[in-house]
């Protein structure tokens, strides 16, 4: 049985201003019509000896896993939730404690990261339906993409002989990321690959064999799941994970081990890691240039666009990106997208929110958008899912205003409920216990004006949360 695990808990700040702390890049449609972590999990199938996937999260992105399955109708067997990142080893072994609870001792478990981007799907599983063979052997498989330019941003992997298995060869040495001349040597000699930083292996050789490596590692992990909880589709892992050493599979196992072994991965592999990446993955017009959204372009050539919000348009320029969504605006020379992590860097030091949010937030229950932002008032649209409910809480700080657009609200405030329904409203006085719910089929769309000293989103003391949030 091969159980996909799925590795979902990083920010790809390089992905700037679409992606963020709070939303980041697995969560967008970056490639296809669904987000990435939709991608990564379509890309294997739902039958034998495929089983559901795992997926390793945090508290941060729980809510956002668990819409983006619901949404696209996908089955999972459990969400991870890391009560600290600890990097890949650890993910992993908690990955194979689990699975070979699920499953048993011949568990084999598949770790793809949920940012990356396969374009053969069918190339990828025949890869993996390679490696395998070796897995169930006790190989440790990693997968190799042959280098198609000198890139400085990736490790490399340096094969050897054959492994005993069809398309599988031992791992002679793995090289950290290069600077540019070795780069050229790699691309330009035989047996060098890209590492994929995706992994095959069974669930118990690995945690033997980590075991003897990392002992403190596996103990720690094997207590968090021991002593896990669950609420809804989430296995929230104890807070001793927190004292995990922090380390990557490579490092913790891939390059100690006698037993690493390479796939060569030949399906379309990207990790979307830059803006440059997706470029050169992009379908091109007649001037080379990749769009999205509403772009006009004037005698503009190999520009990269991405249109989120408005229109974008481009007279007379060429070799730039340009990304714009609601509230920012990304301009970068082409070649050095890499660049905006420290641009990323620069904001968060400001302590500007455009690091963290949109002015679309995501929640369990739905989203709000803030319109209007001043120093003691704020306009929001508010979009509550049928089914969902905000918590019931108090502000000490505003009052709030409801206006009903679309459907219909279930709205209490301290011993009063009431039903709402479109163009009406009520007033939620400061300090007043409240809660908006929808229980209505359809989507409760309401606008709501904040008043006061203080509109933070900080400032809610919950009394009850049917999602379990603190």
């Amino acid at each position: 049985m091969i159980i996909p695990v799925i590795l979902a808990g990083g920010s790809g700040s390089r992905l700037w201003p679409l992606s963020r702390a709070k939303h980041p890049k697995q969560f967008h449609a970056l490639v296809s019509a669904e987000p990435l972590l939709v991608d990564a999990a379509r890309r294997v199938p739902s039958a034998k000896p495929y089983a559901p996937p795992l997926i390793i999260t945090n508290e941060q992105n729980r809510f956002g896993v668990a819409a983006a399955f619901k949404n696209a109708k996908l089955a999972h067997q459990g969400i991870v939730l890391e009560p600290k990142g600890r990097s890949t080893a650890p993910a992993a072994a908690v990955a194979a404690q689990l699975a070979i609870e699920k499953a048993g001792l011949d568990a084999v478990l598949l770790i793809m990261p949920s940012d990356q981007h396969i374009d053969d799907p069918r190339a990828f599983l025949d890869a993996v339906e390679a490696g395998y063979q070796g897995a169930k052997n006790g190989l440790f498989v990693t997968f190799g993409v042959k280098p198609s330019k000198p890139e400085t941003g990736f490790g490399y992997v340096k094969t050897g002989a054959g492994a005993g298995f069809d398309r599988v060869f031992k791992v002679d040495r793995f090289v950290e990321k290069p600077d540019r001349e070795t780069a050229k040597r790699f691309c330009a000699e035989p047996g060098y690959f890209w590492n994929a930083g995706i992994f095959l292996f069974g669930a118990r050789a690995y945690l033997d064999e980590l075991s003897r490596f990392e002992p403190d590692m596996v103990r720690t992990c094997l207590d968090a799941v021991n002593n896990a909880t669950t609420d809804f589709d989430f296995i929230r892992l104890a807070d001793s994970f927190r004292d995990c050493p922090a380390d990557s599979i490579d490092y913790a196992v891939m390059e100690k081990t006698d037993k690493a072994a390479l796939v060569s991965l030949d399906a379309g592999w990207s990790d979307v890691g830059t803006w440059d990446a997706l470029f050169e993955g992009a379908e091109k017009d007649a001037g080379e240039n990749a769009v999205r959204g509403d772009v006009l372009l004037q005698n503009a050539n190999r520009c990269y666009v991405r249109a989120e919000s408005g229109m974008v348009a481009l007279a007379g320029v060429e070799d730039i990106i340009v990304v714009s969504t609601k509230d920012a605006t990304l301009v970068a020379k082409r070649g050095d997208s890499g660049a905006v992590k420290a641009v990323v860097q620069q904001l968060a030091a400001e302590g500007r929110n455009e690091v963290e949010h949109h002015l679309t937030v995501h929640r369990p229950w739905g989203s709000y958008e803030t319109l209007h932002l001043s120093e003691r008032y704020q306009v929001k649209q508010i979009i509550v899912e049928p089914g969902g409910s905000l918590s019931l809480q108090r502000h000490h700080h505003r009052a709030e205003h409801w206006i009903v657009v679309k459907g219909t609200a279930r709205i209490t405030i301290d011993d009063e409920v009431k039903l709402l329904t479109e163009n009406q409203s009520i007033y939620v006085p400061l300090g007043a216990i409240h809660r908006l719910e929808n229980p209505g089929l359809i989507p409760l769309t309401l606008i709501e004006v904040q008043s006061g000293p203080y509109l933070g989103e900080d400032d809610i003391v919950r009394f009850e949360d049917v999602y379990a949030r603190i």
